[in-house]
């Protein structure tokens, strides 16, 4: 990244801004409201467009369920306050961030030495973040910035705000313009988000929902990356204060921007193939274990049905606690003991099919004169404890049809 001159970082932020998914999102709005502006001129073949007076007239006319007039004026209401509301956040933002750098000698060393613009360099990393591109300015992502937490502090916000979090504070804010305005577009946007096509537009139960999922999944990735990563060489030359926040800025970012501040080849398997499940996920999955008005006529499951999990999440489950029990066998013998093998191991184990890799001695890095190569039975070389799970996983495999339509409190949007 340190190639780049200060122009050329400045386009690429420009085509970061452009290109990401809120802003991509804002075409939706224009086209939508193009295409019902033309639909309008051919039904009233052209002869003049509805006031703003009479479409207030008719919100109060048409039911919710057949709006077709006030939807040009919602879209236009939509886009204002996503333009102000970004423009104002962004602005501020740049603002803290080269106050940061600006004043903290330790960051404005590191951009000084490497000889990049501090306010290109906060520019480029606000909307980088904000549009989930993951690229920083220095080569070396924010693993040079591990120390100054205030600046992964400032950074941290915007990795919510532009991805798994947009949705709810979208919400808020008509909310509040609601409440300070008054106006009626406002109160139909809140009730008729469906109506508007608009997929960022959530229910405020939808909302509340992801609001909670986003934060458990932060709460989860955080404990157990504290616990396997608290004392590894990761963590070394940080207090506990430094710790914390680089740990958090860590798993939140995992998600969706792929900005790190620790070396990715250095993390334990077992919380990289967390770090995989949260990839995998999109941004507005969440978690429902209630069930509105409508549900419970179609569906007489009870609450203990809808909490449990699916098939792969127990899974995924499995193959973290295994990579936990076996992480130093995992360290010291990598080529027999990885995330495919043991993957694979489970997996013949869930399916009853007793495919093993087996091990081989040749492919240690430690030679020992003692051992044995087998070619069946890869487990038998597990742990005591590994190998116990490996046993509810059979067990789970053979009773697998008793829970074959769990997980639908869990929705990938």
């Amino acid at each position: 990244m340190e190639v780049f001159s200060n122009s050329q970082l400045i386009l690429l932020t420009f085509l970061m801004l452009v290109g990401g998914e809120v802003f991509t999102s804002m075409l939706q709005l224009f086209l939508d409201r193009f295409n019902f502006t033309q639909k309008d001129c051919v039904k009233n073949e052209c002869s003049s467009c509805v006031s703003s007076t009479s479409l207030s007239h008719k919100i109060h006319q048409m039911e919710l369920g057949s709006v077709s007039m006030p939807q040009s004026e919602n879209h236009d209401q939509i886009e204002k306050n996503n333009i102000n509301d970004k423009d104002k956040l962004k602005y501020n933002s740049l603002s803290l961030v080269t106050l940061y750098i600006t004043y903290i000698p330790s960051a404005k060393n590191i951009l000084q030495n490497k000889g990049i613009n501090i306010e290109t360099f906060s520019l480029f990393t606000i909307v980088s973040t904000f549009a989930s591109c993951g690229y920083i300015p220095t080569n070396e992502n924010m693993m040079v910035f591990k120390k100054n937490s205030g600046l992964l502090l400032l950074v941290l916000p915007h990795v919510l705000l532009g991805n798994a979090l947009y949705a709810p504070c979208l919400r808020l804010i008509i909310t509040f313009l609601k409440s300070i305005t008054k106006r009626e577009e406002f109160s139909y946007l809140l009730n008729n988000s469906k109506e508007m096509g608009y997929d960022h537009l959530l229910s405020t139960l939808h909302c509340w929902h992801l609001v909670g999922t986003v934060f458990g999944f932060n709460v989860i990735q955080f404990i157990l990356f504290c616990c396997m990563e608290w004392s590894s060489k990761i963590m070394e030359g940080l207090n506990i204060y430094q710790k914390l926040v680089a740990s958090l800025f860590q798993v939140t970012n995992v998600r969706h921007s792929g900005e790190s501040v620790f070396d990715t080849y250095s993390i334990s398997s077992a919380i990289l193939v967390l770090f995989i499940v949260m990839m995998y996920l999109p941004p507005y999955t969440t978690f429902l274990p209630v069930r509105d008005q409508n549900d419970v006529k179609k569906d007489q499951n009870s609450l203990v049905d809808r909490i449990i999990f699916s098939q792969l999440s127990y899974l995924v489950i499995f193959i973290i606690l295994i990579c936990i029990t076996e992480r130093q066998s995992l360290k010291d013998d990598p080529l027999n003991f990885n995330v495919l093998t043991i993957t694979l191991e489970v997996i013949s184990a869930y399916g009853n099919v007793g495919l093993s890799t087996g091990y081989s001695c040749s492919r240690q890095l430690k030679p020992n004169l003692m051992c044995r190569d087998s070619w069946i039975g890869f487990s038998g070389r597990w742990s005591t404890e590994g190998k116990l799970i490996l046993i509810l996983v059979m067990f789970f495999g053979r009773l697998k049809k008793f829970n074959m339509n769990g997980g639908k409190a869990w929705h990938l949007s």
